[in-house]
């Protein structure tokens, strides 16, 4: 069999990002992919790769204003086919109007973006509008150079619960909406349908619990297979905490008072860590690093059975793979009932020191982003989630879901998600840092390292990012 684990001792990179704190590059989203495209997206938006040149996402028609209209610049980080796709949609909007020019440019990676707004905020070079990634927004939140969208919510009497409830929650604090969600997406169990019959396993039927998993696993390691891997990165044990209903720090994760230390070094971290030592040791389970088209061949090579990746690259595993593929819910721990999943991805704000006829233009292309429509064509062309489950009935979408059926597995698992604090999400400057030490203590277990010492390790490491934080702010 091949058992040769594949660790990897990619320094983290880091960049600084508040007060004298280090960020680095999310995934979300949290990250997300296009759906013909997902490694360009996934790299761009996750392990923190860039994309495309600016100029080869920025299409002619977004070069010239038209008219009179008010200028609205808009930074992103969409690179390949995802900026493809933004590109035609903004093209949609300023055709569909004459009083505003949405310009998107293309600012590389969710690092680099966060660098240069850093460089401009609050200065007349700023732009309008800026996605940041989730990890982001409570920086976002307190640099003072934006502007809540709930402030036009009010004023508009816009009715933002016609939006997805379990997008919006990230980004609601004090009942208070500070940015509209943009590409979103979570991890869903990739797995693949024909080792699942071959090893006697019901793939209509697959594993939902820990226990489940490694008897699953079990059964579908042979000389040349591996029954389940995870990607090194710290966005899969939060979703494994968050789905037991633990938050990731304390303070209501973050939300009620800035986080003095984190949360998951208890039973429910401890059982992740023992969950997967457990495989590990029983060489069910392989290490096949922190880069995210690594574990992506091992699955399309058939040397992995199953793996969680973003639920965004849904399509792409699907039409890749020369066997059948299909999805299932995040595990859960056995004794408690799953709690749901916590939204990856970006969304965008809107800067403030504009004039309010820029901020009235922004208001209204983030209105008509999240209308049903538009919406059903950016699920489509991406495999993000739509924020506005209306659009799940346009003809388009049905017919791609006909198709493609295992798109709506992660729909499924993120409407059934719980909103609590631990499924909204953590709230501190020092995500990245944390992910850091979670998944340098994830791979210290991997070499035998016991679960109690490697997660205390990963605890201790991130109360420190937070310690010299808090001191850095003072």
């Amino acid at each position: 069999m091949k058992r040769a684990m594949m660790l990897w001792s990619a320094p983290m990179l880091l960049l600084a990002a508040c007060g004298g704190n280090d960020t680095e590059v999310e995934n979300n989203e949290e990250a997300g992919a296009a759906a013909n495209n997902v490694n360009e997206a996934e790299e761009s938006n996750e392990d923190g790769s860039a994309g495309n040149d600016e100029e080869d996402n920025n299409h002619d028609g977004n070069a010239e204003a038209a008219g009179d209209a008010v200028e609205i610049e808009f930074w992103h980080g969409m690179g390949g086919g995802l900026g493809d796709t933004l590109e035609a949609l903004v093209d949609d909007f300023n055709e569909s109007q004459e009083d505003y020019h949405i310009q998107p440019e293309y600012q590389g990676s969710y690092e680099e973006l966060l660098t240069q707004f850093r460089t401009v905020s609050g200065t007349e070079t700023a732009p309008a509008l800026v996605q940041m990634f989730e990890v982001g927004t409570k920086y976002m939140i307190e640099s003072d150079y934006i502007t809540p969208v709930q402030d036009w919510i009010d004023d508009e009497g816009y009715d933002v619960d016609q939006l997805e409830e379990n997008i919006l929650s990230y980004y609601t604090v004090d009942d208070q909406l500070y940015s509209m969600p943009f590409n979103s997406s979570t991890p869903a169990l990739y797995y693949n349908v024909d080792k699942f019959e071959e090893a006697g396993l019901d793939p209509d039927n697959p594993p939902r619990t820990f226990s489940e998993i490694t008897e699953a696993a079990e059964a579908l390691t042979d000389e040349d297979t591996y029954g389940f891997s995870m990607l090194g990165h710290g966005w899969f044990f939060e979703q494994l905490i968050a789905t037991q209903g633990q938050n990731y720090v304390d303070n209501d994760n973050g939300r009620s008072a800035d986080a003095t230390e984190v949360t998951f070094g208890g039973e429910e971290g401890l059982r992740v860590y023992e969950w997967l030592n457990d495989m590990n040791e029983a060489e069910t389970f392989n290490y096949f690093g922190r880069d995210w088209d690594d574990l992506r061949a091992a699955f399309q090579n058939g040397d992995v059975a199953m793996y969680m990746d973003s639920s965004a690259g849904t399509k792409d595993a699907v039409e890749n793979a020369d066997f059948e593929v299909d999805l299932s819910f995040v595990p859960h721990e056995d004794s408690i009932d799953p709690n749901g999943v916590v939204i990856g991805g970006a969304s965008v704000w809107m800067g403030s020191g504009i004039s309010e006829e820029e901020q009235r233009g922004a208001w209204e292309f983030m209105k008509w982003f999240n209308e049903p429509e538009v919406q059903a064509e950016w699920h489509v062309n991406t495999g993000y989630f739509s924020t506005h489950p209306d659009a799940y009935e346009e003809d388009i979408v049905t017919e791609e879901h006909e198709e493609f059926p295992q798109l709506t597995v992660p729909i499924d698992q993120l409407q059934e998600t719980v909103t609590s604090p631990a499924t909204q999400g953590a709230l501190i400057t020092v995500f990245p840092e944390s992910r850091e030490q979670v998944v340098t203590s994830l791979e210290a277990l991997y070499q035998g390292t016991p679960p109690e010492e490697a997660l205390q390790q990963a605890v201790d490491g991130s109360n420190r990012a937070i310690e010299v934080s808090d001191r850095a702010g003072e």
